[in-house]
């Protein structure tokens, strides 16, 4: 069975396991009138199925509803498994189930990954080391098809939909008196990434910084995260945030001098430590935000000729 421990009076964290960092992801049950909201679901793993079937016998109430906060694979990827076992409906958020659709429901999205890695910078044998390393979550994606789609302020068994884009542009949280299901929005120790991708937001960290002001001025008392601990400074967590991208957007800056470079070059000098193809995926997507962001502010120009797209200091 899954570990599970009591957040507050009926409300329930459940811990998913997963075989790459961090090693966890958390899911929340919600007490509502006719049973549990399900927020979030983990990977589709191989004995997904054994697991709820051992949790369903131990609760005392059923599965009502299942949310998704958002479309990344420790999130998304067991919610077909679950809803099958449990007879839930799933409400994802419009433009979150979108990018599911785009990412997991279609072979188109492989080549146009291959793409836009190519033109920011990679080599063709750079290019498919970072296709491999993200293949390896799609055996683990069951999403369902056609959910109930929801957007800002709608309301689920009285938990208030929120939108808060950045990690994903079309992430969710649900809030209510004073508690926030954060997903990977707000993380306790680590700073979610932040990534430009192919066809997403034309600004990710402007949309992110945003987000978390809306954090700080909402002030909730408590925030339960998808991974770390429970968060009881949630507005001032947002904050910090905020001032490690500020930080982070100096050194790109720096880093991007008068000599035009592409964003693959650039992530190596904005994370140095190679951990391999799984971890530079990420770094190159969380570089292109960053320079982005900068195009946007005037600080930074975008160029490039010949099919590889390069960034200089406006």
């Amino acid at each position: 069975m899954f570990d599970q421990v009591e957040i507050s009076t009926g409300l329930r964290r459940i811990t998913f396991p997963m075989p790459m960092s961090p090693g966890h992801v958390h899911g929340y049950l919600l007490p509502v009138d006719d049973g549990f909201v399900l927020v979030d679901t983990g990977l589709s793993l191989p004995d997904l199925a054994e697991r709820w079937q051992e949790l369903l016998s131990a609760l005392d109430r059923p599965i009502a509803a299942i949310v998704i906060t958002h479309f990344h694979p420790d999130h998304v990827g067991g919610s077909a498994d679950v809803a099958q076992l449990t007879g839930a409906p799933v409400y994802q958020g419009a433009l979150d189930y979108e990018q599911c659709e785009k990412v997991w429901g279609s072979d188109a999205w492989a080549p146009r990954i291959a793409d836009w890695f190519h033109i920011h910078g990679a080599s063709p044998e750079e290019t498919a080391a970072l296709l491999d390393a993200g293949s390896v979550y799609r055996p683990f994606v069951r999403f369902v098809h056609d959910p109930q789609l929801v957007r800002e302020g709608d309301d689920v068994a009285g938990w208030r939909v929120g939108e808060f884009p950045g990690h994903a542009d079309g992430h969710i949280c649900l809030s209510k008196d004073g508690v926030m299901i954060a997903g990977d929005h707000l993380l306790p120790r680590i700073t979610p990434a932040v990534g430009l991708y192919p066809e997403s937001r034309p600004d990710p960290l402007g949309d992110y910084v945003a987000s978390l002001e809306l954090v700080a001025e909402q002030a909730p008392r408590l925030a339960l995260p998808g991974h770390g601990e429970p968060i009881e400074d949630p507005a001032g967590r947002a904050r910090e945030i905020v001032r490690h991208h500020r930080d982070r957007l100096e050194e790109t800056l720096a880093a991007i001098g008068p000599e035009p470079r592409s964003g693959y070059e650039l992530s190596y000098a904005l994370f140095p430590d190679d951990r391999g193809p799984s971890q530079r995926r990420f770094a190159v997507a969380e570089t292109l935000s960053h320079v982005e962001r900068l195009v946007v502010d005037g600080l930074a120009a975008r160029g490039g000729d010949g099919g590889l797209v390069t960034y200089t200091q406006a």
